[in-house]
């Protein structure tokens, strides 16, 4: 089968990919080797979070904001989107001192979309907070949205543009012959002028095939949601120097992550639980909001998720081969980038080059000095 272009994986950054290309009439197919949203950006916890990026990655982050607030309007869809604040509490006065430090640098960027609240404030915006909190940051634009609803909807909105999706094939040769890529997989041949990895957890294996090594690691980060509770917290929720994380839905039920990994057999495409540190996410939750004490977890469960050494995403273009991308190694805070990693994707095989700096998210950074 041939296209113009062939994106392997179909996550959220290969779907969004895929849409960007397709409305632009350039003809995709994407190669999943289970199903879309299987992995990672189907069983995220859904956060759209601009709050406390990397400043490597916050005017992509801008960007994607802008975006997730009319998505649902862009792609006919509903993503589940709800721009509800994130606050991330601060525990104490040194969570106070590191927001002002945090604070101090953003500024001197020119961003003020991070804004500290003292106690009073957050306990109007969180009335169930535990008292011996002393403050936070707030971002408002943020919040959440569904993971398996927005990669699907990316998937529907570029089916409808005529991109192809073709689940069920594992890329296992991939080889560059003459001006195309040539990828043999379990179930046939596929060519393309251009090719774009976007294999999550299995990143590392497509890149090396099409020329170029990284350092990419994988987990499994845990989720746990509990039964329906009365309302308590209407933004999502996090803290300055715990792990935690969580966010009330609609319908009263309480997403819990912070972070905590358990055991990861990607090989095998197995996930497993590690309990205690679920205990110990739990715990932390009660520390901040003593209400969850009578929460009744419903159901846990982890991905498998692609992690870089600096936590930073792999975006652009290979080093060593020509027309061949990259999207991956978000660790595990790729969910909320996907519209725009989307639009820059199709920018750098469109027009050669992306209106974003990309220089510090490039494959090859931990090879080179980056300035």
């Amino acid at each position: 089968m041939n296209s113009d272009v062939l994106i392997i994986g179909g996550g959220i950054q290969g779907c969004a990919t895929a849409y960007n290309l397709a409305r632009q009439g350039v003809s995709v197919t994407v190669l999943e080797k289970d199903w879309v949203s299987r992995h990672a950006s189907g069983v995220n916890a859904g956060g759209v979070r601009l709050l406390g990026r990397d400043v490597a990655e916050v005017e992509l982050s801008k960007a994607s904001m802008a975006l997730w607030h009319r998505l649902d309007d862009e792609l006919d869809a509903d993503t589940g989107f709800r721009a509800r604040s994130l606050i991330n509490i601060a525990a104490d006065t040194q969570d106070l001192d590191t927001l002002r430090n945090r604070q101090s640098l953003m500024h001197g960027l020119g961003y003020h979309h991070e804004v500290m609240i003292d106690q009073q404030e957050l306990r109007e915006r969180l009335p169930h907070v535990a008292p011996h909190c002393v403050g936070g940051v707030v971002s408002e634009t943020d919040g959440y949205a569904i993971p398996y609803q927005s990669t699907l909807a990316f998937r529907r909105a570029a089916e409808r543009s005529g991109a192809q999706f073709i689940e069920g094939v594992a890329a296992q040769q991939i080889r560059k012959v003459g001006q195309h890529w040539l990828v043999e997989t379990d179930k046939g041949r596929y060519e393309a002028e251009h090719l774009v990895n976007c294999s999550g957890a299995w990143a590392d294996k497509v890149a090396v095939k099409i020329g170029d090594n990284v350092p990419l690691t994988h987990s499994a980060p845990m989720l746990m949601i509990t039964t329906r509770m009365p309302h308590f917290a209407t933004p999502v929720v996090g803290a300055v120097s715990r792990p935690l994380s969580f966010k009330q839905f609609e319908n009263g039920t309480v997403l819990i992550g912070g972070g905590a990994k358990g055991f990861a057999d990607r090989d095998n495409n197995r996930t497993r639980l590690d309990y205690a540190k679920m205990a110990v996410g739990a715990r932390n939750v009660v520390e901040f909001f003593p209400i969850m004490k009578t929460a009744s977890v419903n159901r846990m469960w982890a991905g498998l998720e692609a992690y870089m050494p600096d936590n930073l995403p792999v975006i652009g273009k290979s080093v060593n081969a020509d027309n061949a991308y990259h999207a991956f190694g978000f660790s595990a805070h790729g969910f909320q980038m996907g519209p725009i990693v989307g639009q820059v994707m199709a920018e750098l095989i469109i027009d050669g080059k992306s209106r974003f700096d990309l220089n510090k998210l490039r494959i090859d950074r931990f090879e080179r000095k980056v300035l």
